[in-house]
């Protein structure tokens, strides 16, 4: 019995230093919130519900999660759905923990190369979600500026589109990555393209689709190269116009 006291209270200890792990966000509850906001005030394709938003620093450490009621649902409150919360924050994760210097990868890339005999098959059991980190704490503060994920690594690993990695506009550094979860993985890769776009951040130093970005590829428009290997299905709720238009605008 006093071994386990003992374990119990260093993994106390542990979690209440967590803030000594939240140092370098890239930005803030406050402005992961408006950027949400405003990438959820128009349709994204999909099914157009409420949103959840996560945000890690390099280090993965989680820095921000908010909640944002979607324009197409008129919820007085944000209703998304609970077990998004968590995914968001895993879909962060991996877009920091597979994006570097060379390479910008989104979770949407990653679909196609995870299945029963793609090059990367078994990656999404590679780093398990830390249900300590995600279930902890009082869930009315879910998605506050006091959530309890903020400050600890939560870990996790997401092979559907909503991840993308943060980079510099400015440096081409890698700053973190931007989850989002809360509708099909198609309208969430929408969702988190708006609102790395309003956060100031972008996909650095390229990606594998045609255009040098981490967007995402629909296994019905494969092109050379690295698209044969990383792409994903349609969620057959017009993300994919969506996307055009998206992408259209952010090389205008």
């Amino acid at each position: 019995m006093k071994k386990i006291a003992s374990l119990v209270a260093v993994a106390t200890l542990s979690m209440a230093s967590a803030s000594a792990f939240a140092n370098d966000c890239p930005v803030s509850h406050a402005q992961l919130q408006t950027a949400l906001d405003s990438a959820v005030s128009v349709s994204n394709g999909g099914l157009d519900f409420d949103m959840w938003g996560t945000v890690v620093n390099r280090d993965g450490a989680v820095c921000a999660v908010v909640k944002s009621i979607n324009a197409g649902t008129e919820n007085s409150v944000a209703d998304p759905w609970p077990g998004s919360r968590v995914i968001s924050a895993q879909k962060a994760n991996t877009a920091n923990a597979f994006s570097n210097a060379q390479l910008s990868l989104s979770t949407a890339n990653l679909y196609s190369a995870v299945q029963p005999g793609g090059s990367l098959f078994g990656l999404q059991h590679s780093n398990p979600v830390d249900v300590r980190v995600a279930y902890r704490g009082n869930s009315a503060n879910n998605g506050a500026a006091n959530d309890p994920m903020n400050g600890l690594k939560v870990g996790g690993v997401n092979v559907f589109g909503g991840g993308l990695a943060l980079y510099d506009a400015s440096t081409g550094e890698l700053v973190g990555a931007v989850g989002v979860s809360g509708d099909t993985s198609c309208a969430d890769h929408n969702v988190a393209m708006r609102t790395r776009d309003n956060l100031g951040y972008d996909w650095g130093v390229g990606g594998i689709d045609e255009d040098g970005t981490d967007n995402i590829v629909y296994d019905d428009n494969i092109g050379s190269g690295l698209e044969a290997a990383f792409n994903q299905p349609q969620c057959g709720f017009g993300e994919e116009a969506v996307n055009d238009t998206i992408m259209s605008e952010l090389f205008d």
